[in-house]
Protein backbone atom coordinates (compact mmCIF):
# COMPACT_ATOMS: atom_id res chain seq x y z
CA UNK A 1 0.00 0.00 0.00
CA UNK A 2 1.15 3.50 -1.20
CA UNK A 3 2.45 5.48 2.09
CA UNK A 4 0.56 8.84 3.26
CA UNK A 5 2.83 11.95 4.33
CA UNK A 6 0.92 14.78 5.78
CA UNK A 7 1.83 18.01 4.58
CA UNK A 8 1.28 21.12 6.26
CA UNK A 9 1.54 24.72 3.74
CA UNK A 10 2.90 27.66 5.71
CA UNK A 11 1.21 30.01 3.05
CA UNK A 12 -2.01 30.36 1.01
CA UNK A 13 -1.40 33.26 -1.83
CA UNK A 14 -0.20 32.45 -5.28
CA UNK A 15 2.19 30.20 -4.75
CA UNK A 16 0.09 27.90 -2.22
CA UNK A 17 -2.11 27.35 -4.70
CA UNK A 18 0.51 26.13 -7.16
CA UNK A 19 1.58 23.75 -4.53
CA UNK A 20 -1.60 22.30 -3.36
CA UNK A 21 -2.61 22.23 -6.84
CA UNK A 22 0.57 19.75 -7.36
CA UNK A 23 -0.08 17.60 -4.16
CA UNK A 24 -3.58 16.82 -4.94
CA UNK A 25 -2.61 16.34 -8.88
CA UNK A 26 1.08 14.43 -8.57
CA UNK A 27 -0.24 10.66 -8.22
CA UNK A 28 -3.12 11.35 -10.82
CA UNK A 29 0.49 12.04 -13.21
CA UNK A 30 2.74 9.73 -11.53
CA UNK A 31 1.50 6.34 -10.74
CA UNK A 32 2.38 4.43 -8.94
CA UNK A 33 3.15 7.25 -6.71
CA UNK A 34 6.22 7.59 -4.60
CA UNK A 35 4.06 8.61 -1.35
CA UNK A 36 0.64 10.31 -1.26
CA UNK A 37 0.37 13.91 -0.16
CA UNK A 38 -2.57 14.43 2.01
CA UNK A 39 -3.31 17.93 2.53
CA UNK A 40 -3.43 18.10 6.21
CA UNK A 41 -3.05 21.96 7.48
CA UNK A 42 -3.16 24.80 6.16
CA UNK A 43 -0.77 28.08 8.32
CA UNK A 44 -1.81 31.61 7.34
CA UNK A 45 -1.15 34.62 8.99
CA UNK A 46 -4.98 34.90 10.70
CA UNK A 47 -7.24 32.70 11.89
CA UNK A 48 -9.67 33.41 9.16
CA UNK A 49 -7.75 33.66 6.12
CA UNK A 50 -6.32 29.95 7.06
CA UNK A 51 -9.58 28.84 7.29
CA UNK A 52 -10.41 30.16 3.58
CA UNK A 53 -7.43 29.25 2.28
CA UNK A 54 -7.43 25.57 3.69
CA UNK A 55 -11.56 25.33 2.35
CA UNK A 56 -10.06 26.84 -0.98
CA UNK A 57 -7.32 24.66 -1.02
CA UNK A 58 -7.95 21.68 -0.21
CA UNK A 59 -7.06 20.93 3.59
CA UNK A 60 -8.27 19.09 6.03
CA UNK A 61 -7.42 21.70 9.17
CA UNK A 62 -6.29 25.12 9.10
CA UNK A 63 -4.48 27.30 11.52
CA UNK A 64 -3.03 30.30 12.25
CA UNK A 65 0.71 29.40 14.39
CA UNK A 66 2.76 27.53 12.61
CA UNK A 67 5.01 27.14 15.25
CA UNK A 68 2.40 24.88 16.92
CA UNK A 69 2.00 23.04 13.80
CA UNK A 70 5.79 22.19 13.28
CA UNK A 71 5.69 20.72 16.66
CA UNK A 72 3.03 18.09 16.18
CA UNK A 73 3.57 14.55 14.97
CA UNK A 74 1.57 13.79 12.74
CA UNK A 75 2.92 16.60 10.45
CA UNK A 76 5.72 14.56 7.97
CA UNK A 77 6.42 17.56 5.41
CA UNK A 78 6.71 21.66 6.14
CA UNK A 79 6.22 23.39 3.13
CA UNK A 80 6.87 27.37 3.54
CA UNK A 81 5.33 29.50 0.94
CA UNK A 82 5.42 32.55 2.70
CA UNK A 83 7.35 35.84 1.80
CA UNK A 84 11.46 35.51 2.32
CA UNK A 85 12.06 37.03 5.67
CA UNK A 86 10.21 34.52 7.45
CA UNK A 87 11.47 31.90 5.50
CA UNK A 88 14.56 31.18 7.61
CA UNK A 89 12.78 30.91 10.95
CA UNK A 90 10.77 28.28 9.97
CA UNK A 91 12.67 26.07 8.20
CA UNK A 92 14.69 25.96 10.64
CA UNK A 93 12.22 25.06 13.27
CA UNK A 94 10.95 22.18 10.90
CA UNK A 95 14.32 20.74 10.28
CA UNK A 96 15.22 20.73 14.03
CA UNK A 97 11.95 18.72 14.86
CA UNK A 98 13.15 16.21 12.07
CA UNK A 99 10.74 17.62 9.51
CA UNK A 100 10.84 17.21 5.71
CA UNK A 101 10.91 20.61 4.31
CA UNK A 102 10.40 21.99 0.79
CA UNK A 103 10.54 26.08 0.60
CA UNK A 104 10.01 28.27 -2.10
CA UNK A 105 12.97 30.42 -3.77
CA UNK A 106 14.76 32.16 -3.29
CA UNK A 107 15.97 30.42 -0.26
CA UNK A 108 16.63 33.49 2.07
CA UNK A 109 17.58 37.24 1.73
CA UNK A 110 21.27 36.76 1.78
CA UNK A 111 24.08 34.49 1.27
CA UNK A 112 23.89 34.61 5.49
CA UNK A 113 21.05 33.79 5.92
CA UNK A 114 20.89 30.77 3.84
CA UNK A 115 23.49 29.26 5.30
CA UNK A 116 22.20 29.11 8.43
CA UNK A 117 19.01 27.26 6.53
CA UNK A 118 21.60 24.86 4.98
CA UNK A 119 23.86 24.47 8.10
CA UNK A 120 20.57 23.31 9.74
CA UNK A 121 19.63 20.79 7.52
CA UNK A 122 22.94 19.29 7.57
CA UNK A 123 22.84 18.61 11.18
CA UNK A 124 19.25 17.16 10.82
CA UNK A 125 19.57 14.69 8.23
CA UNK A 126 15.85 15.28 6.17
CA UNK A 127 15.26 15.75 3.23
CA UNK A 128 15.04 19.28 2.08
CA UNK A 129 14.42 21.15 -1.31
CA UNK A 130 14.06 24.18 -2.56
CA UNK A 131 11.88 25.14 -5.24
CA UNK A 132 13.53 26.23 -8.73
CA UNK A 133 10.55 24.16 -10.38
CA UNK A 134 11.52 25.94 -13.42
CA UNK A 135 14.21 23.27 -14.09
CA UNK A 136 11.58 20.74 -14.06
CA UNK A 137 9.91 21.68 -17.52
CA UNK A 138 10.32 18.63 -19.44
CA UNK A 139 12.18 20.73 -22.23
CA UNK A 140 15.03 22.27 -19.52
CA UNK A 141 15.51 18.60 -18.33
CA UNK A 142 16.00 17.36 -21.89
CA UNK A 143 19.06 19.92 -22.39
CA UNK A 144 20.87 19.11 -19.56
CA UNK A 145 20.36 15.44 -20.95
CA UNK A 146 22.08 16.35 -23.86
CA UNK A 147 24.70 18.36 -22.14
CA UNK A 148 25.93 15.80 -20.25
CA UNK A 149 25.74 13.19 -23.27
CA UNK A 150 27.88 15.58 -24.76
CA UNK A 151 26.41 16.22 -27.74
CA UNK A 152 26.86 20.00 -27.92
CA UNK A 153 30.89 18.92 -26.62
CA UNK A 154 32.44 21.60 -24.25
CA UNK A 155 30.09 24.80 -23.33
CA UNK A 156 31.51 27.75 -24.31
CA UNK A 157 29.06 29.91 -23.46
CA UNK A 158 25.68 30.29 -21.46
CA UNK A 159 23.15 33.90 -22.13
CA UNK A 160 20.00 33.89 -19.96
CA UNK A 161 17.19 36.43 -19.65
CA UNK A 162 14.38 36.53 -17.18
CA UNK A 163 12.06 39.57 -18.55
CA UNK A 164 8.53 40.36 -17.44
CA UNK A 165 6.50 43.88 -17.24
CA UNK A 166 4.15 43.48 -14.24
CA UNK A 167 5.67 46.16 -11.97
CA UNK A 168 6.51 47.87 -15.14
CA UNK A 169 3.34 50.64 -13.83
CA UNK A 170 4.81 53.08 -11.75
CA UNK A 171 0.98 52.87 -9.97
CA UNK A 172 1.41 49.16 -9.10
CA UNK A 173 1.04 48.90 -5.40
CA UNK A 174 4.25 48.44 -2.87
CA UNK A 175 4.13 44.45 -2.78
CA UNK A 176 6.67 42.96 -0.16
CA UNK A 177 8.73 42.53 -3.15
CA UNK A 178 9.61 45.52 -3.03
CA UNK A 179 11.05 45.71 0.02
CA UNK A 180 14.57 45.17 1.07
CA UNK A 181 13.59 44.08 4.86
CA UNK A 182 11.13 41.41 3.45
CA UNK A 183 12.44 40.45 0.24
CA UNK A 184 16.64 40.75 0.72
CA UNK A 185 16.74 42.44 -2.98
CA UNK A 186 14.42 43.19 -5.84
CA UNK A 187 14.60 41.57 -9.59
CA UNK A 188 17.87 39.84 -8.53
CA UNK A 189 16.37 37.54 -5.72
CA UNK A 190 12.67 37.25 -7.75
CA UNK A 191 13.35 36.10 -11.09
CA UNK A 192 17.21 36.72 -11.49
CA UNK A 193 17.39 33.48 -9.64
CA UNK A 194 15.95 31.53 -11.52
CA UNK A 195 18.29 32.12 -14.31
CA UNK A 196 21.41 31.61 -11.80
CA UNK A 197 19.97 28.06 -11.13
CA UNK A 198 19.93 27.34 -15.10
CA UNK A 199 23.47 28.20 -14.93
CA UNK A 200 24.32 26.40 -12.52
CA UNK A 201 22.41 23.52 -13.29
CA UNK A 202 23.74 23.58 -16.87
CA UNK A 203 27.11 24.57 -16.88
CA UNK A 204 28.32 24.73 -13.38
CA UNK A 205 29.34 26.88 -10.80
CA UNK A 206 29.47 30.69 -10.93
CA UNK A 207 33.38 31.87 -9.85
CA UNK A 208 32.74 35.63 -10.38
CA UNK A 209 30.66 38.04 -11.74
CA UNK A 210 30.16 41.85 -13.00
CA UNK A 211 26.88 43.63 -12.63
CA UNK A 212 24.56 46.72 -13.30
CA UNK A 213 21.56 47.66 -10.89
CA UNK A 214 19.47 49.64 -11.30
CA UNK A 215 15.70 50.97 -9.49
CA UNK A 216 13.50 52.84 -12.04
CA UNK A 217 10.92 52.94 -10.22
CA UNK A 218 11.63 55.18 -6.51
CA UNK A 219 8.10 54.67 -4.75
CA UNK A 220 4.92 52.49 -5.21
CA UNK A 221 1.34 53.42 -3.94
CA UNK A 222 1.07 51.31 -0.60
CA UNK A 223 -0.58 48.32 -0.61
CA UNK A 224 -4.26 48.03 0.67
CA UNK A 225 -4.30 44.44 2.86
CA UNK A 226 -1.59 41.50 2.79
CA UNK A 227 -2.23 39.59 0.46
CA UNK A 228 0.40 40.26 -2.30
CA UNK A 229 -1.10 41.21 -5.51
CA UNK A 230 2.10 42.15 -7.85
CA UNK A 231 1.45 44.90 -10.30
CA UNK A 232 -1.88 43.26 -11.79
CA UNK A 233 -4.39 45.04 -9.57
CA UNK A 234 -5.34 48.12 -7.81
CA UNK A 235 -2.95 50.11 -9.57
CA UNK A 236 -3.01 54.01 -8.24
CA UNK A 237 -1.79 57.24 -8.80
CA UNK A 238 -2.86 58.94 -5.78
CA UNK A 239 -2.67 57.91 -2.18
CA UNK A 240 0.19 57.78 0.11
CA UNK A 241 3.37 56.04 -1.03
CA UNK A 242 6.19 53.58 0.51
CA UNK A 243 9.73 53.92 -1.19
CA UNK A 244 10.99 51.19 -3.31
CA UNK A 245 14.72 49.99 -1.61
CA UNK A 246 14.93 47.10 -3.91
CA UNK A 247 16.16 46.12 -7.86
CA UNK A 248 14.25 46.71 -10.68
CA UNK A 249 17.00 45.29 -13.55
CA UNK A 250 19.97 43.59 -13.51
CA UNK A 251 22.51 42.76 -16.05
CA UNK A 252 25.41 40.79 -14.88
CA UNK A 253 28.72 38.79 -16.87
CA UNK A 254 29.07 35.27 -15.49
CA UNK A 255 32.78 33.39 -15.17
CA UNK A 256 32.15 29.77 -14.61
CA UNK A 257 34.85 28.02 -12.67
CA UNK A 258 34.79 25.53 -15.99
CA UNK A 259 36.37 28.30 -18.26
CA UNK A 260 33.29 28.90 -19.73
CA UNK A 261 31.61 32.85 -19.89
CA UNK A 262 28.21 33.99 -19.17
CA UNK A 263 25.70 36.76 -19.08
CA UNK A 264 22.02 37.18 -17.24
CA UNK A 265 19.67 40.14 -17.75
CA UNK A 266 16.71 40.35 -15.45
CA UNK A 267 13.83 42.91 -15.52
CA UNK A 268 10.49 42.91 -14.33
CA UNK A 269 10.50 46.33 -16.04
CA UNK A 270 10.10 45.31 -19.64
CA UNK A 271 6.70 46.35 -21.42
CA UNK A 272 5.62 42.98 -23.21
CA UNK A 273 7.00 40.82 -21.66
CA UNK A 274 5.19 38.47 -19.96
CA UNK A 275 7.94 35.39 -18.56
CA UNK A 276 10.29 35.31 -21.14
CA UNK A 277 12.64 32.91 -19.46
CA UNK A 278 15.12 32.21 -22.13
CA UNK A 279 18.53 30.70 -22.20
CA UNK A 280 21.40 30.19 -25.30
CA UNK A 281 24.36 27.74 -24.68
CA UNK A 282 27.24 27.67 -27.38
CA UNK A 283 29.07 24.76 -27.22
CA UNK A 284 32.17 22.88 -28.98
CA UNK A 285 30.00 21.21 -31.18
CA UNK A 286 26.67 22.40 -31.22
CA UNK A 287 24.21 25.01 -29.46
CA UNK A 288 20.79 24.86 -27.23
CA UNK A 289 18.19 27.22 -26.73
CA UNK A 290 15.14 27.39 -25.04
CA UNK A 291 12.38 30.16 -24.25
CA UNK A 292 10.26 29.48 -21.29
CA UNK A 293 6.94 31.14 -23.12
CA UNK A 294 7.21 27.66 -25.94
CA UNK A 295 8.11 25.64 -23.19
CA UNK A 296 7.34 22.54 -25.06
CA UNK A 297 10.11 23.35 -26.90
CA UNK A 298 13.59 23.08 -27.46
CA UNK A 299 15.99 24.71 -30.04
CA UNK A 300 19.14 22.20 -30.48
CA UNK A 301 21.63 22.47 -33.29
CA UNK A 302 24.22 20.19 -33.79
CA UNK A 303 27.57 20.53 -35.97
CA UNK A 304 28.32 17.19 -36.88
CA UNK A 305 24.66 17.40 -38.94
CA UNK A 306 25.35 16.95 -42.67
CA UNK A 307 26.23 20.17 -44.21
CA UNK A 308 22.58 20.85 -45.97
CA UNK A 309 20.95 19.68 -42.61
CA UNK A 310 22.41 22.59 -40.60
CA UNK A 311 20.79 24.88 -38.01
CA UNK A 312 18.59 24.86 -35.35
CA UNK A 313 16.07 22.53 -35.00
CA UNK A 314 12.68 22.33 -33.13
CA UNK A 315 12.32 19.27 -30.53
CA UNK A 316 8.54 19.13 -29.24
CA UNK A 317 8.96 17.38 -25.65
CA UNK A 318 6.64 14.06 -24.97
CA UNK A 319 6.99 10.64 -23.83
CA UNK A 320 10.01 10.09 -25.21
CA UNK A 321 11.89 13.23 -22.94
CA UNK A 322 12.12 13.70 -19.12
CA UNK A 323 9.57 13.15 -16.90
CA UNK A 324 7.32 12.32 -20.39
CA UNK A 325 6.04 8.69 -18.76
CA UNK A 326 4.20 10.57 -16.56
CA UNK A 327 2.77 13.80 -17.98
CA UNK A 328 0.47 13.32 -21.84
CA UNK A 329 0.92 10.91 -24.08
CA UNK A 330 1.36 13.19 -27.17
CA UNK A 331 4.65 15.20 -27.95
CA UNK A 332 3.41 19.48 -28.23
CA UNK A 333 0.01 18.66 -26.39
CA UNK A 334 0.68 21.03 -23.87
CA UNK A 335 2.04 21.72 -20.60
CA UNK A 336 2.03 24.93 -18.32
CA UNK A 337 2.94 26.04 -15.08
CA UNK A 338 1.44 23.56 -13.03
CA UNK A 339 3.06 20.41 -14.52
CA UNK A 340 6.58 21.87 -13.61
CA UNK A 341 5.14 22.05 -9.87
CA UNK A 342 3.50 18.42 -10.15
CA UNK A 343 7.01 17.24 -11.23
CA UNK A 344 8.82 19.16 -8.48
CA UNK A 345 6.69 17.49 -6.00
CA UNK A 346 7.00 13.62 -7.80
CA UNK A 347 10.78 14.58 -7.32
CA UNK A 348 10.60 15.73 -3.82
CA UNK A 349 8.68 12.84 -2.61
CA UNK A 350 10.57 10.42 -4.05
CA UNK A 351 13.80 11.72 -2.70
CA UNK A 352 11.47 10.94 0.97
CA UNK A 353 10.83 7.49 0.15
CA UNK A 354 14.14 6.74 -1.23
CA UNK A 355 16.20 9.39 1.72
CA UNK A 356 18.23 10.94 -0.58
CA UNK A 357 18.85 14.71 -1.11
CA UNK A 358 17.42 15.63 -4.66
CA UNK A 359 18.59 18.90 -6.54
CA UNK A 360 17.86 21.76 -5.64
CA UNK A 361 18.80 21.21 -2.30
CA UNK A 362 19.00 23.86 0.69
CA UNK A 363 22.87 23.25 -0.17
CA UNK A 364 22.39 24.64 -4.04
CA UNK A 365 19.80 27.81 -2.58
CA UNK A 366 22.45 29.40 -0.72
CA UNK A 367 25.14 28.96 -3.00
CA UNK A 368 22.85 30.97 -5.52
CA UNK A 369 22.10 33.21 -2.46
CA UNK A 370 25.81 34.22 -2.68
CA UNK A 371 26.07 34.41 -6.11
CA UNK A 372 22.85 36.84 -5.65
CA UNK A 373 25.01 38.83 -3.16
CA UNK A 374 27.83 39.12 -4.94
CA UNK A 375 25.68 40.47 -8.14
CA UNK A 376 24.02 43.48 -5.66
CA UNK A 377 27.40 43.74 -4.81
CA UNK A 378 29.27 44.48 -7.85
CA UNK A 379 26.34 46.51 -9.00
CA UNK A 380 27.49 48.66 -6.00
CA UNK A 381 30.96 48.68 -6.99
CA UNK A 382 31.39 48.51 -10.53
CA UNK A 383 33.96 46.08 -10.41
CA UNK A 384 34.31 42.44 -10.89
CA UNK A 385 33.36 40.29 -7.51
CA UNK A 386 34.67 36.62 -6.83
CA UNK A 387 31.53 34.42 -5.69
CA UNK A 388 32.36 33.51 -1.69
CA UNK A 389 31.83 30.36 0.44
Amino acid sequence: MTKTLNVAMIGGGFMGKAHAMAYAAMPMFFWPAPAIPRRKVLVDITAEAARNGAERLGFDESAHDWKAVIARKDIDVIDIVTPNDSHAAIAIAALEAGKHVICEKPLARTGAEAKTMYDAAKKSGVINMVAFNYRRTPAVALAKKYIDEGRIGKILNFRGTYLQDWSADPNGPLSWRFQKDVAGSGTVGDIGTHVVDFARYLVGEISAVQAMVHTYVKERPLQQGNLDKLGASDKSGSGPKGVVDVDDEMITLLKFQNGAVGSIEATRNAYGRNNFLTFEIHGSKGSIAFNYERMDELQVMFADDPADARGFRTVYTGPNHPYGHGLWPIPALGIGYGETKIIECYDFFNAIISGKQPSPSFEDGWRVSVIADAILESGQTEKWVKVGN
